[in-house]
């Protein structure tokens, strides 16, 4: 009964669609007509061969409808628009059905289930749609955020990469190439494979799925913090972009002192806030052979008896020289400073009064002070 109107419908929904969706109000011609008129007239001839015949394959027919999704995201309309045009579609198809039906004198039952049938029908069509746009805008976003990991590694690679490598990446990967960076060093957590990605700003290059997970950036994101609860973060200097894996470096060492205990474990963690301590520890193995070298005269001593002479020569070094400015420094009482300051001078003898060896002495000490938490 309904077979003949199949092209007067199909025109009608098409009409409604162009009214109702601005989107689609354009001429229905090339790529983007084809698409939609096909859409439209296979929906309703699916319908009308189809409706309650579960024999029939649907195979070709859902995919069909999924490359309708499909073709939606790669022409850059939003999810809710395909959704509007299918519920405006079956609202026209229904009430030009009931009229035709009302004409024909075809009981209200028959009609009232007619009407429940179509609704139903653009319902399951329009999820098959849906499922089309889902898939393609997942498959673009995993391709775009290989694309972003591929140029941070480029970025952060030693030595620096052509400029015109990078600009052809950030090109693909919608990234805006700055000028100056910044790397942040991110603790690794066992977790961070299951953990959804942090709400960050585009211009935020991440990498959660390495061993030592990283973010670069133009600047510190406003809200880091916030963002990456649960993470520690440390961030490098600012260096230009051709040294982003300094930063890096040095964010990486940042964090690694942290998770020491030599500096604080706090959230968000700032390289440039300890910049002495990091060149201090920068090569612990030279640090060493400077201890062993200058420090020697107290290492016959005992553990106690060489801290607390160490402590009270690094303060003498570091002060005027005054004991009671040593004292209040050390929580202890002058006289105790200076009967220690007595047995240094046995131990380093002349040594004290050349002033290179007094700053290879306050190096070697500083280092010793650092160092005896994580050796602790």
């Amino acid at each position: 009964m309904f077979r003949p109107h199949a092209d007067a419908l199909t025109r009608v929904i098409l009409a409604e669609i162009q009214r109702t969706v601005p989107e689609y109000a354009r001429p229905l011609a090339g790529p983007f007509g084809e698409v939609i008129v096909r859409g439209v007239r296979e929906a309703v001839g699916q319908c009308l061969d189809n409706l309650g015949n579960h024999a029939v394959s649907q195979d070709n027919w859902i995919g069909v409808l999924r490359h309708l999704g499909r073709i939606e995201y790669s022409e850059g309309r939003p999810l809710d628009q395909i959704q509007t045009a299918y519920r405006v579609s079956g609202l026209a198809a229904w009430r030009y059905i009931g009229k035709v039906g009302q004409a024909k004198g075809l009981p209200s039952d028959l009609l009232y289930t007619g009407a429940e049938a179509v609704l139903a029908y653009v319902d399951e069509i329009s999820a098959l749609s849906v499922q089309g746009y889902r898939a393609a805008q997942a498959r673009a976003a995993g391709t775009r955020a290989r694309q972003r990991r591929q140029l941070l590694g480029l970025v952060l690679s030693e030595p620096a990469p052509a400029p015109q490598a990078v600009e052809g990446l950030a090109a693909a990967a919608g990234w805006h190439v700055p000028e100056k960076v910044v790397a942040m060093a991110l603790e690794p957590r066992r977790d961070q494979h299951r953990l959804p990605p942090p709400a960050l700003p585009a211009e935020v290059l991440l990498d959660l799925e390495s061993p030592q997970p990283c973010l670069l950036a133009a600047a510190p994101p406003e809200g880091l913090e916030a963002a990456l609860r649960g993470w520690r973060v440390a961030i490098g200097p600012r260096v230009p972009l051709a040294e982003a894996a300094v930063s890096l470096r040095w964010a990486r060492g940042t964090m690694d002192l942290s998770v020491r205990r030599i500096l604080p474990r706090e959230p968000v963690l700032h390289a440039d806030d300890h910049l002495a301590t990091l060149w201090l520890l920068a090569d612990e193995f030279l640090i060493g052979q400077l201890r062993d070298a200058c420090l020697g005269p107290l290492h016959g001593l005992a553990d106690k008896q060489r801290a607390r002479l160490g402590q009270t020569l690094l303060a003498w070094l570091q002060s005027s020289g005054s004991a009671p400015e040593m004292a209040e420094r050390l929580g202890v009482h002058p006289q105790t400073v200076r009967y220690r300051m007595r047995r240094i001078e046995e131990l380093f003898g002349v040594r004290l009064n050349d002033p290179e060896h007094r700053l290879r002495l306050e190096i070697a000490l500083r280092a010793t002070e650092l160092l005896t938490p994580a050796a602790g």
